[in-house]
C-alpha cells in the first residue's frame, strides 16, 4: 500500500460488525470478513489507553533529505512525515486488512461495490485550526492523481471522480464493481490542505514544514541531517479509539548517517536511543559492551506475524543482456547463499523461496486445486516448469565451492547463446558483451555482493559494484538506470492493487514505480487482475499464489533471505504494552519510562 502510517497490511478476522459490501453506514471496513473492533470499542487491544504522554526519542537514519513534500517523486523526504498527516482512516495491527474511521467518522460501500463514500468527523482539524472539509479531500485526490508520485495514478486507476454529496459527505465513484479492495484503498488516501496549497505548485520539492492534521508537526529542520517533530498539544483526533495509547512521545528526532557502521557507533555512543538491526554481523557482534551487560542496552528480538515479501538482487530486465530467463536463471547459481549465511550471519536466515515468504500466500509444492485451475487457463502461455517442477534456488554445500553450480550456469548460458570468448561472456549473435554493475546505496551490502559478482566473473561476466549516496540511488531508481541492484518488496496478508506498481506492464513504463525488474508479461498482468478482483479470501489466496509461481519461474531476481523478527537494541528508557501487534512493531504504543 502506498501510504499507511504502519506500512503494513494486516491479519485476523473477528467476530463483529457487517460485511464489506453493505450499504449502510459502519465505523469501519474490512477486506474479507468481518471486523474485530465493534461500534463502541474504546481502543486496540494491543496498546496501553493509560499510557503517559511526555519525552523525547531520537532515532536514526541513512543517507540524506532534501523534500518534505513526500507525495511527489521528486527529491528525497526524510523519516517520519507520515505522522504529520491524517488519513480518512486508519489500519488496525492486528487483523489482515481492516479500516477504522479516522477524519471520517462513517464510511458506506454501495451495495455493488461502486462506490464508497465517507463523513467527515465535524471536529477535524487542520494544525492551523482549519476544519477539514470535503473540499480539501476532492482537491488531495485530484491533486495526488495529477500531480503527485506516478504511484497514485496507478493506485488509484479505477477510481473515477470524487464527488461532494453532502455537507461533510465525499463519494468516490469507481470504474468498476469488482475490485473490492478499492474503498480501503481511498481510505488510506492522506488529506490534504486545499487552502495552503492553492498559491504553490505542487510537484516541486520543499523544504518548508508542511501544514498537516496529524499528531505531530514539523518543529525543526536541519537540512539533509536532521529532522525534529513535536507532539501536537491539541491535536483533534487525540481521543478517539483508534489514536487512544498511541503517539505518545512530545518530540521525535531523526538524525541522518552516512551508512551503517556509523549508526551502530553513534548508538553504541548514546547518540540515539533505539536501533532495529537488520545486520546479522552486527546483532552477532557489535553489542558485546558494556551497557548491554548491564542492562543499560536492551537486545530483544519481538516476533511477528508480518508476511515478509522478497529481498532479493533484481535483475533490470529492459537491458537486452536480461531478456532471456535462461540467462537470469543461469547467473542465480552464482549466488552462494548458504556460504553467506554461515560466514556473514551466523545461520541467523531462512532463504527465501517466494514473494510471499512468511505467509499462507506463498506458492509450495507443485500446484494443485483451485491455484491449478487458475494456472491452466494459462498454460499455453506458461513454462511446462511450472506445472512439473517445485521452485528452489540453487543451493550449495556452504564451503565456497561453486564449481557444480557454475557449470550448470555455463550449460544454461551457452543455450541462450553466451559463449566465454577473448573479451568474456559474449553474445554469439550480437557481440555484446556481459557486463554487469550492480548499484547499492547501503555499504553494509558490499560484503554480500562482492562474494557474487567475483563467482560472476568465473563464468566470464565482467562484473563491479558501485555504492553511490542515497539522492543518487533514488533518482536512479526512479528512471530504472541501472543493471543489478538490492531491492525489497514487502508484502501484506492481503495484496491488491499494489501488485501493479510491482509487477505490471504500466508500472514497467512508469518513472518511480516498483516494478524495478521491468516485467512485462500479459500473463502477469491478468493473474494481478485476479488478486484484485478476487471476491473472497480463498480465490484471493489462489491467485496471489499463482502469481507467485509464475514470478519465481521468471527468475527476475536472485533471492536473499528472511527473518520472523524484529531485532531491536535501544536503551533502557522505554516501556510498552504487555500485548505486540501480530503486523507491526508497534513503536508508536511505547512511551517513556518515568
Amino acid at each position: 500500500m502506498p501510504w499507511t502510517r504502519e506500512c503494513y497490511c494486516l491479519l485476523l478476522a473477528g467476530v463483529f460488525c457487517l460485511p464489506l459490501t453493505l450499504s449502510a453506514a459502519q465505523h469501519g471496513i474490512s477486506l474479507h470478513g468481518d471486523l474485530k473492533y465493534a461500534e463502541d470499542f474504546t481502543h486496540f487491544d494491543y496498546v496501553n489507553p493509560d499510557a503517559p504522554k511526555g519525552g523525547s526519542v531520537r532515532l536514526s537514519a541513512l543517507g540524506t533529505f532534501d523534500n518534505l513534500n513526500p507525495f511527489i517523486l521528486r527529491g528525497t523526504s526524510p523519516a517520519g512525515m507520515s505522522d504529520v498527516f491524517d488519513s480518512l482512516t486508519v489500519q488496525s495491527a492486528d487483523e489482515p486488512f481492516s479500516e477504522y474511521g479516522l477524519i471520517a467518522e462513517t464510511i458506506t460501500v454501495a451495495d455493488d461495490a461502486s462506490w464508497v463514500r465517507f463523513d467527515l468527523r465535524p471536529e477535524a482539524r487542520f494544525h492551523d485550526g482549519e476544519p477539514i472539509t470535503v473540499e480539501d479531500v476532492i482537491w488531495t485526490f485530484d491533486t495526488l492523481k495529477s500531480d503527485g508520485h506516478p504511484q497514485f495514478r496507478i493506485y488509484y486507476s479505477e477510481v473515477e471522480r470524487a464527488e461532494k454529496v453532502g455537507e461533510r459527505a465525499v463519494k468516490f465513484h469507481f470504474a468498476g464493481t469488482e475490485n473490492m479492495e478499492l474503498p480501503l484503498i481511498i481510505g488510506q488516501m492522506p488529506v490534504l490542505p486545499k487552502h495552503d496549497w492553492e498559491e504553490r505548485d505542487f510537484s516541486r520539492t520543499t523544504t518548508e514544514p508542511p501544514l498537516g492534521s496529524g499528531p505531530y508537526r514539523v518543529s525543526r529542520v536541519d537540512s539533509g541531517r536532521a529532522i525534529v517533530y513535536e507532539r501536537v498539544d491539541d491535536y483533534w483526533g487525540r481521543d478517539l479509539p483508534v489514536n487512544r495509547g498511541r503517539f505518545n512521545f512530545d518530540q521525535l528526532r531523526f538524525d541522518y548517517y552516512r551508512d551503517a557502521t556509523v549508526a551502530v557507533e553513534a548508538f553504541k555512543a548514546g547518540e540515539y536511543d533505539l536501533r532495529q538491526e537488520n545486520i546479522a554481523r552486527n546483532w552477532a557482534t557489535q553489542y558485546d559492551i558494556a551497557a548491554v551487560r548491564d542492562g543499560r542496552i536492551i537486545m530483544e528480538e519481538i516476533d511477528h506475524e508480518i508476511p515478509t515479501g522478497m529481498q532479493a538482487f533484481f535483475f533490470n530486465t529492459r537491458k537486452s543482456k536480461f531478456a532471456d530467463p535462461r540467462v537470469r536463471k543461469a547467473l542465480g547459481y552464482a549466488f552462494d547463499f548458504e556460504w553467506t549465511n554461515r560466514t556473514l550471519f551466523n545461520e541467523s536466515y531462512a532463504r527465501t523461496s517466494s514473494y510471499f515468504s512468511n505467509s499462507e500466500l506463498a506458492a509450495e509444492g507443485l500446484p494443485e486445486g483451485r491455484e491449478l485451475e487458475i494456472l491452466e487457463d494459462y498454460r499455453d502461455q506458461l513454462d511446462e516448469a511450472i506445472f512439473t517442477t517445485v521452485f528452489q534456488p540453487p543451493t550449495t554445500e556452504g564451503r565456497g565451492g561453486m564449481r557444480t553450480n557454475l557449470r550448470r550456469a555455463l550449460e544454461l548460458l551457452r543455450e541462450a547463446g553466451w559463449e566465454i570468448g577473448d573479451n568474456g561472456l559474449t553474445h554469439t549473435e550480437s557481440g555484446e558483451v556481459m557486463e554487469i554493475t550492480v548499484l547499492l546505496d547501503n555499504p553494509s551490502f558490499e560484503r554480500v555482493t562482492l562474494p557474487f559478482t567475483n563467482n560472476l566473473e568465473r563464468l566470464g561476466v565482467q562484473a563491479r559494484v558501485r555504492t553511490v549516496d542515497s539522492s543518487q540511488y533514488q533518482n536512479r531508481m526512479d528512471e530504472f538506470d541501472f543493471d543489478m541492484t538490492v531491492q525489497q518488496i514487502g508484502q501484506s496478508m492481503s495484496p491488491g492493487n499494489e501488485q501493479r506498481n510491482y509487477w505490471s506492464c504500466a508500472a514497467a513504463e512508469t518513472s518511480g514505480s516498483r516494478n524495478y525488474a521491468g516485467i512485462c508479461d500479459d500473463t502477469v498482468d491478468s493473474l494481478i487482475d485476479r488478486v484484485v478482483y478476487a471476491p473472497d479470501r480463498d480465490e484471493l489466496v489462489a491467485a496471489t499464489r499463482a502469481l507467485d509461481r509464475v514470478l519465481l519461474h521468471g527468475h527476475y531476481v536472485i533471492p536473499h533471505w528472511y527473518l520472523r523478527s524484529f531485532r531491536l537494541v535501544y536503551w533502557d528508557k522505554f516501556e510498552r504494552p504487555e500485548i505486540s501487534p501480530d503486523f507491526s512493531l508497534g513503536f508508536d504504543t511505547w512511551w517513556k519510562k518515568d
